[in-house]
């Protein structure tokens, strides 16, 4: 639809919120209902309840079992009495159960239709009221041959015809529409109130063909044909839809049973059966590619702790204070690198959760604090969920390089005195915009500092990463009280 239902209805119908709430509902599960009946079904309601003269169509389904009457958008138009009295006819008449208000169009005076059309209007109760019109309308000249399976739809859809009037319909509870969901072209089994198969399609037929079942005898109960019934029993007994998966080998088959009630009573249950085995296959090979991806991170942070340690033996044996202090800064930052590959290697997708990244990166920060000379308080606000892999692995070095840097530059060692201090790390989303600060109550920026111009290796790092990896921008802050502020903004697209 065009315009959302609720929209519509709300500013062109009377209709309260409990009304199109279940409107909804029988909008969110009527393709069933098309493809039963092979017509287009049209949902009206009158502009004005007290003077129904003028409806408001508010949405529109196209079967797939069959050739459309209107090829064009319906939503949206305003159907006059003098092109369907038959809807007035109904409204007015409340009509309930199967004496549903069917008349013959002449084709020509409404929304485009070439051809001869029958229009069947069920209305559609709620809370013992008429809230809208349901229009079943089909060509007569569509050339669709009936035979046994039309006849066995088209009594399926009486009932469930019977069941809207009734107010039955749409169940009360949302119900739980899968992606993979049956459909009446995938097979159809229609049972009795006691599970004996009264008709099964085709394609039900060829669909348990393939999961091993050969023997389809009308009249016999469908466990004893070899289908477990547990979901037909569920479903009759809580009088909604129920689900099940069945498998056998290599063979999935998904189960939808629908009880069909009239008068309060079950009186049938219609069975959707859908082959879903290549689907199935198809999720297994994703679960296999997704555990190789994990094992993939596993090995990479693997090699990045070696590569880590063996910096940490290399710079055990330097004397120079300057090589030591060069090694201890590559083996901090293949650690933060390491930190996300084994946070990723732990999820099923290529998001991490950025808190399980965050805390890691500043205990490595705090092993490099002397506590014979420095106190420091490292704490972090804030929490956005998760984020893009590609998005950790860079900003996992940066944050490191800034809190690094904080560490070495805004509490200097003087005169013997411990130093003492806090460093805030504060995150936060601002629409798609992720926000990070690294601020500290340190000494503050140098006089004059510009970060575009810094020699220092952290900060190159920090410039390059956050402009070619992550297409962000940074920002210091220096208002003269003291400590400095460090701002990150990165797209999370």
């Amino acid at each position: 639809m065009s315009i959302p239902l609720y929209d519509l209805a709300l500013s062109s119908t009377g209709l309260n919120g409990d009304q199109l709430r279940h409107l909804q509902r029988l909008v969110g599960n009527w393709q069933l209902l098309a493809d039963l009946c092979f017509s287009d079904l049209l949902l009206v309601a009158p502009v004005d309840v007290d003077n129904p003269h003028r409806f408001m169509v508010l949405a529109h389904v196209r079967p797939t079992t069959g050739p459309t009457l209107y090829p064009a958008e319906l939503v949206g138009t305003v159907v006059q009495e003098v092109e369907r009295p038959v809807m007035t006819q109904a409204w007015q008449q409340r009509v309930s159960k199967s004496d549903f208000v069917k008349s013959l169009l002449d084709g020509e005076e409404f929304l485009g239709v070439e051809a001869q059309a029958r229009s069947n209007c069920i209305p559609v109760y709620f809370d013992g009221e008429v809230i809208a019109i349901v229009d079943m309308e089909s060509s007569l000249e569509s050339g669709r041959k009936s035979g046994e399976l039309e006849r066995h739809y088209l009594e399926v859809f009486d009932k469930f015809a019977v069941m809207i009037s009734e107010g039955s319909f749409p169940f009360d509870r949302d119900e739980i529409v899968l992606e993979e969901g049956a459909r009446v072209a995938d097979g159809v089994i229609v049972t009795n109130e006691n599970y004996e198969m009264l008709f099964a399609s085709p394609n039900a037929v060829s669909v348990f063909h393939r999961f091993g079942i050969h023997a389809f005898a009308l009249g016999t109960r469908i466990q004893e044909i070899g289908v477990d019934q547990v979901v037909l029993e569920r479903a009759r007994l809580t009088r909604l839809p129920e689900f099940a998966e069945v498998e056998q080998g290599e063979v999935s088959i998904l189960i939808q049973a629908i009880p069909l009630i009239s008068n309060a009573e079950v009186v049938n249950l219609l069975v959707l059966v859908r082959d879903v085995s290549d689907l199935r296959r198809r999720d297994r090979m994703l679960l296999s590619k997704d555990a190789m991806i994990r094992e993939i991170h596993h090995r990479v942070k693997n090699n990045l702790q070696t590569i880590a340690a063996l910096l940490r033996l290399q710079g055990r044996r330097l004397e120079s204070s300057e090589a030591r202090e060069a090694i201890e800064e590559a083996q901090r930052r293949v650690r933060s690198i390491a930190i996300v590959h084994e946070t990723l290697s732990r999820e099923t997708s290529d998001t991490v959760e950025f808190m399980e990244i965050i805390q890691p990166l500043v205990g490595v920060v705090q092993e490099t604090v002397s506590s014979a000379e420095q106190q420091l308080e490292f704490s972090v606000e804030g929490d956005v969920g998760v984020i893009p892999g590609a998005v950790a692995t860079p900003l996992a070095v940066i944050l490191n390089e800034l809190m690094q840097n904080a560490v070495d530059h805004a509490f200097p060692y003087v005169d013997g005195e411990v130093s003492q201090g806090k460093i805030l790390i504060s995150i936060d989303r601002i629409g798609e915009i992720l926000e990070v600060r690294v601020s500290d109550s340190g000494v503050g920026f140098p006089l004059g500092f510009v970060m575009a111009d810094s020699e220092g290796m952290g900060l190159s790092i920090v410039r390059t990463l956050i402009g070619s990896e992550l297409g962000g921008s940074i920002e210091i802050n220096d208002s003269g009280v003291p400590g400095a502020e460090v701002t990150l903004r990165i797209p999370f697209n």
